[in-house]
């Protein structure tokens, strides 16, 4: 877990630069290095390559993501099977209540960073350490309310919480009803058209970032989504793929389903982006800033599912549509692993999609239907299933359009980088004249 304190590429941070002046008791306009710098330091400034500092900005963000990577499709892999027993082998089917434990439990995320940071830096004072962190906190807030490095002095005089309030509603509101989605269409619609429909929040992902993100229409990027949804559509229906669920009703409750399933993988979709548009700081911050803000976001996420969203159980208890009922002996420990490994996915992917884009970070997640085929496979009988051909050959169109997705993404986050680096030379160049 990096720290919030240590040096970035940007130079914006470092352990030895205070986040409060030590003059006037207020806080210094962000991170940013002061504006008279020595001519040593402008030297160096002009003499940088901007194409050599751009790779490098992005080779960091990529190794950082790479890590998450892993640890979101490990974890991932051990809530799916966790949930797939509880519900199948120990009989707890509480859809909602599952996705209510499941999603309060991103709560942990900051203080779990919080420690790790701590940790790091022990020989700090704790109250200097809870400051700084605080502050930092404070500081990044404001870059992602008014989308830049440095906000005007009014606007960094204003507070940004009650706007991330405002802005952790909304999201949290969009990710349960496309979570929820899932859960509802489970027991209408077939394991197939389940798998295909919702995987395809992929495709949704890359459309609302046009609009929202300003993302270019590129050829290799259309092509990476279309293969990787030609993988999921390959395990969902090729020969031997589960195919049997629903209501025997003449197809009906199949047609509800699925369109239940496919408003969940538009708006999952809309949840990605939306997330990257409203509760990211800007590209060009450092990895760390955006790391820590995401594990943040993501507790505030937690906290407020946590406060607001229990208030359906006792609606769906009266009505009968699911009997509240707390999870004992087995059951209880199983669910403790699934959300807690719940919690770590999560925590992972938004700062998978903050490093680099929601739909780099949605086709990623789709290689999560190869592994758990794998471990489906290994688990002993009656939770093991063959790995089919299909199963591999879908599995392989997803690792394909996976990296095919993330080079051209390298690219284009290298090029925009560079691009950054050049107006900012030509900005101090100006300044210098």
């Amino acid at each position: 877990m990096p720290s919030d304190l240590r040096p970035s590429l940007d130079g914006r941070i470092n352990s030895h630069q205070p986040l409060l002046s030590s003059k006037d008791g207020q806080p210094r306009p962000y991170d940013s290095p002061p504006r008279r710098q020595s001519l040593s330091r402008r030297s160096t400034f002009h003499e940088r390559d901007p194409a050599v500092a751009a790779a490098t900005s992005t080779r960091l963000r990529y190794a950082y993501a790479s890590v998450f990577l892993v640890l979101s499709l490990i974890s991932f892999c051990i809530q799916t099977e966790t949930a797939v027993y509880i519900q199948a082998q120990l009989h707890w089917e509480k859809p909602y209540c599952m996705l209510y434990f499941t999603h309060s439990s991103w709560v942990v995320l900051w203080p779990t960073q919080l420690l790790f940071l701590r940790i790091q830096k022990r020989h700090l004072p704790f109250k200097t350490f809870w400051q700084r962190h605080m502050e930092h906190l404070r500081q990044t807030a404001q870059m992602v309310r008014f989308r830049t490095l440095h906000p005007t002095g009014r606007q960094a005089t204003e507070s940004p919480w009650p706007h991330m309030f405002r802005t952790t509603a909304f999201v949290t509101c969009a990710l349960t009803v496309a979570g929820g989605s899932w859960y509802v269409a489970v027991n209408l619609t077939t394991a197939s058209d389940l798998t295909a429909i919702y995987n395809c929040s992929a495709f949704w992902a890359y459309a609302f970032s046009i609009p929202l993100l300003h993302e270019k229409v590129r050829m290799s990027k259309v092509v990476a989504v279309g293969v990787a949804i030609a993988g999921v559509l390959v395990v969902a229906y090729g020969p031997g793929a589960e195919s049997q669920g629903g209501r025997d009703d003449g197809g009906r409750a199949r047609f509800l389903g699925n369109i239940i399933i496919g408003v969940g993988s538009v708006l999952y979709g809309f949840y990605e982006v939306l997330y990257k548009k409203v509760a990211c700081p800007p590209d060009d911050t450092s990895p760390g800033r955006g790391m820590i803000f995401a594990n943040t976001f993501g507790s505030m996420i937690g906290a407020f599912t946590l406060c607001v969203l229990w208030i359906p159980l006792p609606i769906l208890h009266w009505t009968g549509l699911e009997t509240f009922e707390l999870p004992t002996g087995e059951q209880a420990w199983m669910l403790a692993i699934s959300v807690l490994a719940n919690a770590c996915f999560s925590g992972s992917f938004l700062i998978l999609i903050s490093l680099t884009s929601p739909v780099l970070s949605s086709v990623a997640a789709l290689l999560t239907i190869f592994i758990v085929a794998i471990v489906d496979q290994l688990l002993p009988p009656p939770m093991n299933s063959p790995l089919s051909g299909t199963a591999i050959a879908g599995g392989l169109l997803i690792t394909a359009a996976f990296m095919l997705l993330s080079w051209a993404t390298y690219k284009e986050m290298s090029e925009e980088q560079r691009k950054k680096l050049e107006e900012d030379d030509v900005a101090e160049s100006d300044m210098d004249d």
